[in-house]
Formats: C-alpha cells, sequence, structure tokens
C-alpha cells in the first residue's frame, strides 16, 4: 500500500530527529545534576544527532545518486528507441517515394 500521508521518510526521520533531540534535552536540563554534567551530556547528544544527520545526509546522496543514473540509463533507452524509429521512418518513406516516383514515370509512358 502507498503512503498517502503526505509526509516523505526524509521528513518523518527528521521529525524523529529533532523530537528526540528536544526530548533529550528537557529532560538533560530537568534532571538534577551539576552544571558540567549537563553541558557534557548536550555535547555527547548533539554529536549523536550530528552523527546520525549525517548518516541520513549519506544515505540521501546515494539514493539520489543512484536515481539519476537510472534516469540516465532510461534517457538513453528512450532515445536509442526514438532514434531507431526516426531513421526506420526516413527508410519507409524514401521506399514510399521510390514506389510513387516508379508508380508516375509508368503511368507517365
Amino acid at each position: 500500500m502507498g503512503n498517502n500521508s503526505g509526509f516523505s521518510a526524509g521528513t518523518v526521520f527528521m521529525a524523529f530527529l529533532l523530537g528526540g533531540a528536544v526530548g533529550a534535552g528537557l529532560a538533560l536540563f530537568l534532571a538534577p545534576q551539576s552544571g558540567k554534567e549537563t553541558r557534557e551530556k548536550l555535547m555527547g547528544l548533539a554529536e549523536d544527532v550530528k552523527e546520525k544527520t549525517s548518516q541520513y545526509t549519506e544515505q540521501l546522496k546515494g539514493k539520489i545518486t543512484s536515481k539519476i543514473e537510472e534516469g540516465k540509463g532510461l534517457v538513453e533507452e528512450k532515445k536509442s528507441i526514438i532514434t531507431s524509429a526516426i531513421e526506420a521512418g526516413k527508410e519507409a518513406m524514401e521506399r514510399e517515394k521510390e514506389r510513387l516516383l516508379k508508380e508516375k514515370t509508368k503511368s507517365g509512358e
């Protein structure tokens, strides 16, 4: 079944990451601990988000590159088909032209 919600997988993933980051940040601020511990946890959280975002970006780049290559292949395939069809049309036109010229010369004799 298709996803008709209007949200792409990337949007949902980014919302998930953002929600997790906000939730973790609030938990850190509300938990009883020293300022140094809180800063260290926030730095760790920021690194995690940065790493996950980087991984997602790399996956997205790979998918985009793959789709571009698929598109190029499709364009080349269709270009080849169209070129063949044009050549076949030209050949058919020449044959018909020759047939009509022969017919005209026969009727003119």
